[in-house]
């Protein structure tokens, strides 16, 4: 480990600073970083743009977690205990290589902002209780493989924002008329050639993005994520 994230780490401990930022620090494993799962009194946790290809199981143990993000990584799998952060609020695992998502990942009874755009996830990667994530106000599912959207979409009615783009998506379900808070819709790149009827009563509270053509990923379209 350098010097740099083992000062970060001592500092963070001993003058209780709540946000840690390892961003961009070419870190390939978090069991590298000494005493890093000992910072239980954390609430923020940046580790985007680095070189990790997993989570570990002691991610528990930053139980005090409200912001975590692992934006540009190469993570193809999520342990289970991800979902035992009963305080997170932004899970941001965007621009990685996840095909699945870990059983009980709906657990998370606090989550209001997730990012998993740019993976390899589709409608079946999805576990039984994703739809149990009630507290979500954004949800980014964009640069994926989805070609439908479960129907259980329809439980998420908190939701403002929901991005779909540049998916392989045939057809909305009817079911998205139940968001009714859903301010932004957006869905281009896909291959949609009809809308729900139940969209148009969602036309004045609703800003819709047009669908186009899904378009070839050259670069990334999107540098920081959200949060």
């Amino acid at each position: 480990m350098s010097k740099s994230l083992k000062k970060i780490v001592e500092e963070s401990r001993e003058k209780n600073i709540l946000e840690v930022d390892m961003c961009d620090r070419g870190i390939s494993s978090m069991l590298d970083i000494s005493g890093l799962f000992t910072l239980s009194h954390i609430t923020q946790l940046v580790l985007s743009h680095n070189k990790l290809t997993t989570v570990p199981a002691n991610i528990a143990d930053l139980r005090n977690l409200e912001v975590l993000n692992f934006f540009n990584n190469q993570i193809e799998e999520l342990p289970i205990q991800i979902s035992s952060l009963q305080k997170l609020k932004h899970l941001n695992l965007g621009m990685n290589r996840l095909n699945s998502l870990p059983r009980g990942f709906g657990s998370l009874p606090a989550l209001e902002v997730l990012d998993l755009t740019y993976n390899n996830l589709n409608e079946n990667s999805l576990p039984g209780n994703f739809f149990y994530l009630t507290t979500l106000r954004a949800l980014y599912l964009s640069d994926n493989d989805f070609e439908i959207l479960p129907p259980d979409i329809g439980k998420l009615t908190k939701l403002q924002i929901l991005s779909l783009r540049d998916n392989d998506l045939i057809s909305l379900p009817k079911e998205i008329g139940e968001l009714t808070q859903l301010k932004e819709l957006h869905i281009q790149g896909n291959r949609l050639t009809v809308l729900p009827p139940e969209l148009a009563f969602m036309a004045d509270t609703c800003r819709r993005t047009p669908n186009h053509p899904r378009r070839t990923m050259t670069s990334p379209r999107r540098s920081a994520g959200s949060p």
